[in-house]
C-alpha cells in the first residue's frame, strides 16, 4: 500500500525535466549513448542535455543556434522514420539510446516499432546472440494539454497498438510524478530486446510518490493502492494509468468524500500495462493479486490517458466487464484549456463523481456536478481560462 506524499498540491515538478537531467547524467557516463528527436528537444523540455552534449550538424551555424557539431550525438531531424531507422542501427551495435517526441508523432513510426519487435522476438531465438538493448520511446505533449496546439496533435494510438501485439515484447508506462518518472528511466535503460513506451506530461505536476513507492510498484505487478486517500473495505474502487487522469480521480475522490461521505473508495495506481495485463511484460499482476487490490466484486471505476477501451481490454482479463465502467480519451477537443479536455472526453473529475452520484441515486449531485461543467465551459469560450484549475 502506497501511502502519498502529504501536501502535493503545494509544490509542482516536471517529469520532463527529471528525464532531461537524467538523460544529461547519461552523456556524461556513457560515451556511446545517442539521443533522438525531431525539432522538439527543448519543447518537450529535456534541453538539459545541451549542457554537456551537442546537436549533430555539418552546415554553418548562426549566432543563434544551439551547441552543435558535426559529432554531436543529439540527433534531431523532422522525420520521425529516419530518427527510429539511425536509431535502431545504433542499438544492433549494442549501445543504447533514447527517441523523445510528442505523443501524436510516435504513431507515425507505428510499422517501424513492430518490425523491430518481430526482429527481438527471432534474436531472442538465437543463442549467440547478445540481448539489444531496448527501444526507448520518451513520448509527452499529450494529448490531454492542447493549449497551443490542437485535434491534430492528440493521438495517444501508439499506447494501443502496443498493447495488442501478442508477442509481448512492449511495456507502456505511465510515471505519476517526476520521481515515478525516474524510477521508469532507470527501468527503460535497463532493458533489452523489448519497447519500452514512457508516458507523461511535460508541465509540473504533484508529487504522489517516493522512490521507493515507485520502485516496487514497477517490481510488483505495476499497480498499488495509494493509502491515503484509501478506505478499508471499499464501495468501489478508483484506478487510473496516467498521470493527468490519475490527478483528476484523486480530485474526483475529493468531490465524493465531501458530498457522500458515507460512500467508502480505494483508489489503485497502475503504473505499467503490457499484453493483456497491468505490469511489465516481465512482471505481470497476477489474478490473485489482483483480486486482492481491486476486490472480488466492487464496482471498478477507471481513467485512462489513452483510448478507455484499451484498459477495459486489459481488466477484462482479470475480472467480470460488468464491473467495470472505464473514462479516457474519445478523439474530443482542439484547441482548448486544460480541463474543457477533460470535460469535453467525459474525463473529469465531476464526470467520475457523476458516475457515482448516478448509481446512489443522487439527482441532486447530478445536476450539481452537470452545472459546474457547464459553468467551466462557457467560462473557457469567452475568456480562453478554466475555472478549474488541473495544473
Amino acid at each position: 500500500m502506497v501511502n502519498m506524499i502529504n501536501n502535493y498540491q503545494q509544490k509542482l515538478y516536471s517529469p520532463a525535466k527529471r528525464i532531461g537531467e537524467l538523460l544529461t547524467d547519461e552523456f556524461k557516463k556513457d560515451p556511446s549513448f545517442y539521443f533522438f528527436s525531431p525539432d522538439e528537444t527543448t519543447s518537450n523540455k529535456f534541453d538539459q542535455i545541451f549542457e554537456v552534449e551537442k546537436r549533430a550538424w555539418s552546415l554553418p551555424q548562426e549566432s543563434w543556434d544551439l551547441p552543435e557539431s558535426p559529432n554531436g550525438r543529439i540527433i534531431e531531424m523532422l522525420s520521425e522514420n529516419v530518427l527510429f531507422s539511425v536509431m535502431t542501427g545504433h542499438l544492433m551495435n549494442g549501445e543504447k539510446a533514447m527517441m523523445g517526441s510528442y505523443e501524436s508523432f510516435f504513431p507515425i513510426i507505428t510499422s517501424q516499432i513492430l518490425q523491430q519487435m518481430k526482429f527481438y522476438k527471432q534474436s531472442i531465438q538465437v543463442p549467440w546472440r547478445e540481448p539489444i538493448p531496448a527501444v526507448n520511446l520518451l513520448s509527452t505533449s499529450v494529448c490531454w494539454r492542447q493549449d497551443h496546439n490542437g485535434f491534430t496533435h492528440q493521438s495517444p494510438a501508439l499506447i494501443s497498438t502496443l498493447l495488442s501485439i501478442p508477442s509481448g515484447l512492449a511495456n507502456c508506462l505511465f510515471p505519476v510524478d517526476d520521481i515515478a518518472a525516474e524510477e521508469a528511466y532507470h527501468f527503460m535503460i535497463d532493458s533489452t530486446n523489448v519497447v519500452n513506451l514512457t508516458t507523461f506530461d511535460k508541465n509540473g505536476r504533484p508529487r504522489f510518490l517516493d522512490s521507493r513507492q515507485a520502485n516496487n510498484q514497477l517490481e510488483n505487478g505495476g499497480a498499488s493502492i495509494y493509502g491515503s486517500i484509501s478506505d478499508d473495505n471499499p464501495d468501489f474502487v478508483f484506478t487510473a494509468a496516467g498521470d493527468i487522469v490519475t490527478h483528476e480521480t484523486i480530485e474526483a475522490i475529493k468531490i465524493i468524500k465531501e458530498d457522500m461521505p458515507e460512500i467508502k473508495i480505494r483508489f489503485v495506481g497502475i503504473g505499467a500495462l503490457s499484453y493483456r495485463a497491468i505490469g511489465t511484460a516481465n512482471n505481470k499482476l497476477s489474478k490473485e493479486k489482483f483480486l486482492e487490490l481491486f476486490t472480488n466484486d466492487k464496482p471498478i471505476l477507471g481513467n485512462f490517458h489513452g483510448y478507455p477501451e484499451t484498459l477495459e481490454n486489459i481488466l477484462e482479463n482479470y475480472t467480470d466487464r460488468k464491473r467495470l465502467r472505464v473514462h479516457g480519451f474519445n478523439e474530443e477537443g482542439s484547441t482548448t484549456t486544460p480541463f474543457e479536455m477533460l470535460r469535453k472526453n467525459a474525463a473529469s473529475r465531476y464526470d467520475l463523481a457523476i458516475d457515482i452520484a448516478r448509481v446512489k441515486g443522487r439527482k441532486d449531485l447530478i445536476k450539481k456536478y452537470q452545472d459546474i461543467l457547464e459553468e467551466n465551459h462557457r467560462h473557457a469560450i469567452e475568456f480562453g481560462t478554466d475555472i478549474i484549475s488541473i495544473i
